[in-house]
Formats: C-alpha cells, structure tokens, sequence
C-alpha cells in the first residue's frame, strides 16, 4: 500500500551540507511517499536516500532524514502514519548530505541523533568527495549526532526491535544497517542501491570490494520474504540484493585487470567494460562516472579528513 502526501511547494533552495549532485536543485516539487514494508514499519521517499520510520510504544525511530527544507513534508508524512507519534531517534547510515541533511530541524524537533563514530568524526570537519570532485564544509553543531556507537547499537519500540550495526568499509567507512529480526526487514543505506550503479565513496573509504563484501555480509540475514529497504531505489528483497551482488561481481572482474595492466582513467572508461550492464544499471547515473568511482577505489585509498 502505497501514501502519497503533497504540501505546498518551497520553491527554490540551496542545500547548504549535501555532498552530492543534488546540492542545489529545486524542492519545492518534491513530494514525499510513503508505503508499508511491515507492521509499523514504513519507507519514506523525496529527493534523497530512502527513510526509514519505525514506530511502536507510543514514539517512533527515523532512519536518514533526507534534506533539511523536505523534513516539514517528512514529519507530516510520519504524524500521518504513527497517528503523531514523536519520533526519538534518527539513526544515520553515513555521513552525505542526502540522508544527513535533516538532521538540524529533526534535532530541532527533538530527535537525538544517532550514528557511527566515524559519520560524527566526519561531519565535524572538511570533506573532499573525488568522485563528485566536491569540498564539503562541517556540518552545523546541532547537525552532529549526540550519540555515537563502534560496533552496534540496539533500539526497542513497543516491542520492535532494531538491531543496529556496523560493516567494514563499503560505500563509506561509517555505513550502519538497521536490521528488524521480528518484521523480517532491513534498512541497508547506501550499501544497496535497488536496481540501479550505485555511489562509491573511496574518499571515505569506499570500494568495490567493499561493497560485495556488505552484501556477503547481509544476505544472510535475508530470506524469500524479507524486505529491504534500499539506500536509493524501490523497495527490494532478497533476489534484487543477489542481482545487485551479481552486478557488482561482474564490473568489479572486469575492471580490475585492466588497473592492474595499468590503464588510464580515460583507457578503462574508453573500454566501456560495462556496456552490456548499462541499460539496465546505468539509469540513474552516467556510467562513466560509476567507472570512475569503481576505478578510483581501486587505486587512491581513502582521502580527505579521516576519523581519528
């Protein structure tokens, strides 16, 4: 079941902490949707990566929070759904714009939020993203999460509860899954990008191999019927998170040889090692650019400010 909410248009804005291509671009048309994954559980889509709301006992959890000029349209899409349950918690799965954005007017509202130790170590400072050939300025204070985990974390909401936990380097080195054991549901961030190339921050610590080895690392958790929640993308299950793998398997055996040969940049994308793929995988994005951030985690390491 799908929920559509339209409110009035914003108009143009300028997203001062996004280190992504939507940095500025007009919100004012977006419109937040809603459908039911499970039993007080919801995804919540706009303009950024996926949201998740999780809501029992009177109180609810919030998992990313988009841009911050969409959370007036978020919260009302939530109050809508949890009959205006306050949502406690926001849980960052990592540090970009597109799902930290919000965290300001969330705080604001009266969420605490929620991260890895190393989303906050890098909200706080300077940020270079090369695949996006961005500078990213700190974050707000009141942006920066006000509780911070190393390995896990656990949320209980009336009887839902939310396994929290961290991966080894993948997209970023901050990434954080949200599992619900008794829904039979995940929130994957930005390790999962449904149907479509996804971003690799090598900036940050982002890798192909990493990536592959997130999914090795969720899949059991998953079955025929469990749904997840991807970090962009429809709603998925389990077969979309093996053809994801596949894909990811297949570019990654394809580039690498020719790194290791030492080609170019402009070699490897002239090669278009993933022309049979793009049709379908490339339509969100220019593959070019997915190439270059799968050759650039092969090759630089990670850069900008490093969490201590």
């Amino acid at each position: 079941m799908k929920r559509t909410l339209i409110l009035v248009p914003l108009g143009m804005v300028l997203v001062a902490w996004a280190p992504s291509a939507l940095a500025q671009r007009d919100l004012g048309a977006v419109v937040v949707r809603a459908e039911r994954v499970a039993d007080g559980l919801w995804m919540l889509s706009g303009a950024g990566g996926n949201i998740g709301l999780c809501a029992g006992g009177g109180e609810a959890l919030m998992i990313d929070a988009e841009y911050g000029p969409l959370v007036p349209r978020i919260r009302a899409v939530a109050d809508s759904l949890t009959g205006g349950a306050p949502v406690r918690f926001v849980l960052n799965t990592h540090y970009h714009g597109d799902h930290v954005n919000g965290d300001s007017a969330m705080a604001a509202a009266g969420a605490s939020i929620v991260a890895h130790e190393n989303v906050r170590a890098r909200m706080s400072v300077t940020q270079r993203n090369a695949a996006f050939d961005m500078t990213i300025p700190p974050a707000p204070e009141r942006a920066l999460p006000v509780l911070t985990f190393t390995d896990s974390i656990g949320f209980h909401l009336g009887g839902r509860e939310v396994r929290v936990f961290h991966l080894p380097p993948a997209h970023t080195d901050g990434d954080a899954v949200a599992w619900f054991p008794v829904l039979d549901a995940l929130h994957t961030g930005d390790l999962f990008f449904n149907g479509m190339y996804p971003v690799i921050d090598a900036s940050a610590g982002g890798s192909i191999d990493g990536m592959i080895r997130a999914v090795d690392l969720l899949l059991p958790l998953t079955g025929p019927a469990t749904k997840i929640i991807p970090g962009h993308g429809p709603l998925g299950d389990r077969a979309a998170l093996l053809r994801y793998r596949d894909m990811l398997v297949a570019v990654r055996d394809r580039v690498r040889p020719l790194v290791r040969g030492g080609k170019t940049l402009d070699e490897i994308i002239a090669a278009k090692p993933t022309a049979d793929l793009d049709a379908t995988w490339g339509r969100s994005r220019p593959p070019d650019r997915f190439l270059r951030m799968v050759v650039l985690g092969m090759t630089a390491g990670t850069g900008g400010a490093k969490p201590k």
